[in-house]
């Protein structure tokens, strides 16, 4: 694996210069493929994995002070990340999930029943509803319990069927595989680089007994607070861009990821609601440290996949510096100590 090579730095760079071919009358016309009338207003959200826009429709009330009646979201994914396949079981789940009655945002589905198109380019898109929310900056007493029930749920629902195509979270697909791209890619600092594998390895060694000993199941695989949005008091889970089959806690830490009394406390408010609807094996907690570690690496390798695009290099500044990764080498020892000592 720690090969002297320099593979080249970017993936899917050849690919996502499409996304830069996608003009406002492109962006109409593939959300009007769906059966929607656009009305030519189209507004850039903030995403950095795919392209996403607010585009306006006809046919309803234009001064109804529900925008969703006026408004729909339009997906354009990152080329070269998933498949065809990949992205329907995404889809799949979300309709489970809108079908047991769960606040997600299903994508729409044209008059054929489908929910993913082609552009001539390659890139898959998909239409969604505008839902309006906000983020909280942090969760009442009150919202923990909601989120908990609202996990329970979801991963009721994620234990009925099973994914097809998606990954599965592993030591292998999120930590050696990832470490491998860094290393080869030479973005990590000759002096750190030997050392941030050994410690990387020595973490992934440590947790696939636990991985491997845990339930695996469809999971949200990305839930962090960024990723509720709450619209008249209830929580929205969207971004379902990360899901995989995986152990429940993964959703359940990231909720909560402190180490201090405080997130300790918020932990067992939300697994308290959690276990009201659904049994969690609180063995499953050792697991907390291993799997931010991997999301440490996780997250490094994705970065420096896509550092070409340019949104990158503007939103991570100090990826490149040395400081950087010192830091992330300090930040993994400090979880591989933690998980010695449960």
């Amino acid at each position: 694996m720690r090969s002297s090579t320099t593979s080249s730095f970017a993936w899917g760079s050849a690919e996502t210069k499409f996304f830069f071919a996608l003009t406002p009358e492109h962006i109409l016309h593939a959300a009007e493929t769906f059966g929607v009338r656009c009305t030519g207003r189209c507004i850039p959200l903030n995403s950095m994995e795919n392209r996403v826009f607010e585009v306006e429709v006809e046919g309803a009330d234009d001064d109804s002070a529900d925008l969703s009646q006026t408004r729909r979201v339009i997906k354009f994914y990152r080329p070269g990340r998933w498949t065809k396949a990949q992205i329907l079981d995404e889809h799949r789940f979300l309709f489970d999930l809108d079908e047991a009655g769960l606040t997600v945002i299903a994508p729409t589905r044209d008059t054929d029943g489908e929910s993913l198109r082609v552009m001539d380019s390659g890139i898959f898109y998909a239409l969604f509803p505008r839902v309006a929310g906000r983020n909280a900056d942090e969760f009442s007493d009150a919202q923990l319990k909601q989120i908990g029930r609202l996990l329970a749920r979801l991963h009721n629902v994620g234990a009925t069927r099973k994914n097809n195509e998606r990954l599965s979270l592993t030591v292998k697909t999120y930590g050696l595989e990832n470490l491998e791209y860094l290393y080869d890619s030479g973005i990590l600092p000759d002096d750190i680089a030997d050392d941030y594998a050994d410690v990387v390895e020595d973490i992934c060694a440590w947790t696939e007994p636990l991985l491997a000993a845990a339930h695996q199941q469809r999971i949200h695989g990305d839930c962090h607070l960024g990723n509720l949005l709450w619209r008249a008091d209830l929580p929205f889970l969207v971004d379902f861009d990360d899901t995989v089959s995986g152990p429940c806690v993964q959703d359940i830490w990231l909720l909560a990821p402190g180490r201090d009394k405080e997130a300790g406390r918020q932990r067992e408010i939300l697994l308290t609601a959690y276990t009201s609807m659904r049994a969690f094996d609180r063995a499953e907690l050792a697991l907390t440290e291993p799997l931010r570690a991997l999301r440490y690496v996780h997250f490094s390798a994705w970065t420096a996949k896509r550092w070409q695009d340019p949104a990158f290099p503007r939103a991570f500044p100090h990826f490149t510096d040395r400081n950087y990764w010192r830091d992330q080498l300090l930040d993994l020892r400090e979880c591989y100590d933690l998980m010695r000592q449960a």
